[in-house]
């Protein structure tokens, strides 16, 4: 199994930007695909984008702006955010999983099975 421990969240001015990072602990089978979501106050958990097998995907709200990536070296999985807008503040939160209920674009929360604790992230 893998734990996952975010950061990088805090207080932005819109058109700035913010790098979250998460970092996994564990067996790195169940890192095979990694997804990055948020959850605004009131809203339900959204998907923002998603990687497996080098390949990226994005919700349309993020897309030209947010950036996913991994550090196999460093066990570190990657958001990087930036034209940050209001609408970005949420509570953002890294997601991991070794692939079997997976598919493209892996933006649907039940298609992973491990979960960081967030990291809120806050534009104005």
């Amino acid at each position: 199994h893998v734990q996952l421990v975010e950061s990088g969240g805090g207080s932005v001015q819109a058109g700035g930007s913010l790098r979250l990072s998460c970092v996994a602990s564990g067996n790195a089978y169940y890192t095979n695909c990694i997804g990055w979501f948020r959850q605004a106050p009131g809203k339900e958990r959204e998907g923002v984008a998603a990687s497996y097998d080098g390949r990226t995907w994005y919700a349309d709200s993020v897309k030209g702006r947010f950036s996913i990536s991994r550090d196999n070296a460093k066990n570190t999985l990657y958001l990087q955010m930036d034209s940050l807008e209001p609408d970005d503040t949420a509570m953002y939160y890294c997601a991991t999983d070794d692939g079997g209920l997976w598919d493209p674009p892996g933006l649907k929360a039940e298609q992973y099975g491990y979960w960081g604790q967030g990291t809120l992230v806050t534009v104005s």
